[in-house]
């Protein structure tokens, strides 16, 4: 008999908080510094020293854990979390473990058409470790510990996925939250935003779990997508041949698309946890939450929901412009400059100015077109001074530098033509010059019409060299026809 199966999925999100100093220390925390220049003696747990905690790491936990619906501690717990690796310089991280400051939490994501509720378990605070270095040292690894002490927040969802598409929705969603409420950069590539994936299956409805591993340090959605699906059918593969998962830490291998083993897979009692008798409790009062739930932006859901309504997008053109606040924050300042045109805004920003962005692989910050070139370009199409298909060549000038909107339709001649008479003339001879195809569109059911009237457009606005106004083509041929 085949077995259906069914996979189950929980994400351990590491997540770089945006302050200027460490967790415990008041050594800088920012990326790309010389190796080892960035750990004190705190960092590294020298005799005589004493950890204290960053106050802006809290604020950024509860900010975190007010936007996901969560129940916040009023007291949380330091704890010690024991192992022994070479980036860990202490022998130990600073972490929590039964008293996280952030917990039962909830998260909605998307995913073919369908909402779904993801729980969210913890979100608790912790150190990072160093970094292992193994390019340019053969035989050998280096360890930069710049990275020690940097603070993060690990958010940890319920085993609630059913797949990996559904992993990266969570991921995508947790990832624009962290950046909307500024807590974090989520640069991947750098290491800010990290995915440990839990993955196990089970006969499709089976309450029960199956034996899970980890797929550690995965660091962007694709890879995400990848791992997850290799795992699901080693798994199935596994069982399916009377074999058993075994619980264990593995790696996935881009180059590959495989998931290899890394070593077994540690237990909470592993690490001996206990109160780390350096840090006191961290005691907070409703006051502070409130202060706090007063400062929180408007979320991606909420400006989605506004993006609906004011200005009437549809809900997949308004999730693609919040799903980044530098996104939905361009749309808006477009929008102000070319009122009434926000489909129009919001398709280019889709379309054109997206692919230049993917070609050049760049942030919509550092776009070539700024929010009011884009607005000017769109108001020149909605005056009828220029097509749409014009406005392409337009936007291609604007992001070579070529000049402004205006300055660019002048020098290339693109005014489109919107006299009568010329156009007239031009259809007269496109009818003229095409007897069959005429014959054929006269002959034709009513209804077939429309088609084949795009023949005769074609060829009007090859005449005028893509300047004739289309409207105008199409309402003069359907006359003369």
């Amino acid at each position: 008999m085949n077995v259906q199966w069914e996979s189950v999925i929980g994400l351990e999100l590491h997540v770089q908080l945006a302050t200027r100093s460490k967790i415990f220390s008041g050594a800088a925390n920012r990326f790309g510094a010389p190796p080892n220049t960035q750990a004190c003696a705190v960092d590294l747990g020298l005799p005589g020293v004493l950890p204290v905690a960053n106050e802006e790491v809290i604020r950024m936990a509860v900010m975190f854990g007010l936007a996901v619906d969560a129940s916040i501690a009023r007291q949380s717990v330091f704890a010690r979390k024991n192992y022994f690796y070479p980036d860990l310089p202490k022998g130990y991280q600073i972490s929590q473990y039964e008293l996280p400051i952030v917990s039962a939490g909830r998260v909605q994501i998307r995913i073919d058409g369908a909402t779904r509720e993801i729980g969210i378990t913890r979100a608790h605070l912790e150190e990072d470790a160093g970094k292992s270095v193994h390019e340019g040292f053969a035989g050998s690894t280096g360890i930069d510990l710049n990275r020690a002490g940097a603070p993060l927040i690990e958010i940890v969802s319920e085993p609630d996925l059913r797949s990996a598409g559904e992993a990266v929705a969570l991921m995508k969603k947790i990832h624009a939250l962290v950046r909307y409420l500024e807590i974090s950069d989520g640069n991947m590539q750098e290491g800010s935003f990290r995915c440990d994936a839990n993955v196990s299956i089970r006969p499709a409805g089976d309450g029960g779990l199956g034996t899970r591993t980890e797929t550690k340090n995965i660091n962007s959605f694709r890879f995400v997508e990848q791992a997850i699906n290799h795992e699901i059918g080693r798994q199935i593969e596994l069982v399916e041949a009377g074999r058993e998962v075994v619980q264990e830490t593995r790696l996935y291998d881009p180059d590959r698309n495989e998931t290899r083993s890394m070593r077994g897979k540690e237990e909470a009692n592993d690490y001996r946890y206990f109160p780390d008798p350096d840090l006191p409790p961290v005691v907070i009062d409703n006051d502070y939450i409130e202060a706090i739930r007063r400062q929180l932006p408007e979320l991606p859901e909420q400006k989605q929901q506004r993006f609906m309504e004011t200005y009437g997008l549809s809900e997949y053109d308004s999730g693609y412009l919040v799903a980044n606040r530098e996104t939905a924050d361009y749309f808006e300042s477009a929008v102000t400059g070319v009122p009434g045109q926000a489909k129009p805004v919001a398709n280019w920003i889709m379309g054109e100015l997206g692919a230049a962005l993917n070609r050049e692989s760049i942030s919509i910050n550092d776009s070539k077109v700024s929010a009011s070139m884009l607005a000017g370009l769109v108001k020149r199409i909605a005056d009828g001074t220029i097509s749409n298909k014009l406005g392409k060549q337009v936007f291609e000038a604007l992001w070579n530098g070529d000049g402004d909107v205006d300055g660019i339709i002048e020098k290339q001649g693109l005014k489109q033509v919107t006299d009568a008479g010329e156009i007239g003339r031009l259809v007269e001879d496109v009818i003229a010059e095409n007897d069959a195809q005429v014959r054929q569109y006269r002959n034709a059911a009513p209804e077939k019409r429309g088609k084949m009237i795009g023949y005769f457009v074609g060829q009007v606005m090859k005449k005028s060299g893509g300047k004739a106004n289309p409207k105008q083509v199409n309402q003069l041929l359907t006359e003369k026809l």
